[in-house]
């Protein structure tokens, strides 16, 4: 096959597949640099269609203050997708689902604390019920979704 039709070739490929890339929900994660579940969660995000660049921050309270995380549902994290607050171990469905439904009266998502078996937080087969709540600009909750595995010993 002579070049001029390899290159048409990969031409129709890329015409017929369009680009994953252009699919690709990109964010912004606030993290510690010395998190390695922060850096498991960027993994989770990336493996389901983000591309979530890591900042590094050694004090995240302004970040958060600035975002409106008020202290009960804070956690490790603050990223920031498509001009949304994303809170904690956020799993990748209900952030999707999130951005796909584009709630005018909510400012974003969380999970508070560091749930086992959260996105970033897994060990071994061991989990523990969670909520993902989303909140206002008041910081006023709802519940988005909950996870609620059964912790195994």
């Amino acid at each position: 096959m002579k070049k001029s039709q390899y290159l048409l070739t990969a031409t129709l490929l890329l015409a017929a597949f369009p680009s994953i890339a252009a699919d690709t929900i990109k964010g912004k994660n606030y993290q510690s640099p010395s998190c390695g579940c922060c850096k498991d969660w960027v993994k989770h995000m990336n493996s389901n269609g983000f591309e979530i660049e890591m900042n590094m921050a050694n004090n995240l309270h302004p970040i958060k203050q600035a975002n409106g995380i008020q202290p009960e549902y804070a956690s490790c994290h603050t990223a920031i997708i498509q001009g949304y607050v994303i809170e904690g171990h956020v799993p990748a469905q209900d952030v999707q689902r999130f951005l796909k439904e584009k709630p005018a009266n909510l400012k974003g998502l969380a999970v508070a604390g560091m749930p086992m078996g959260s996105p970033g937080m897994e060990y071994n087969d061991q989990k523990m019920p969670y909520d993902v709540v989303a909140f206002d600009e008041e910081g006023n909750t709802i519940v988005w979704a909950s996870h609620n595995q059964a912790q195994t010993q």
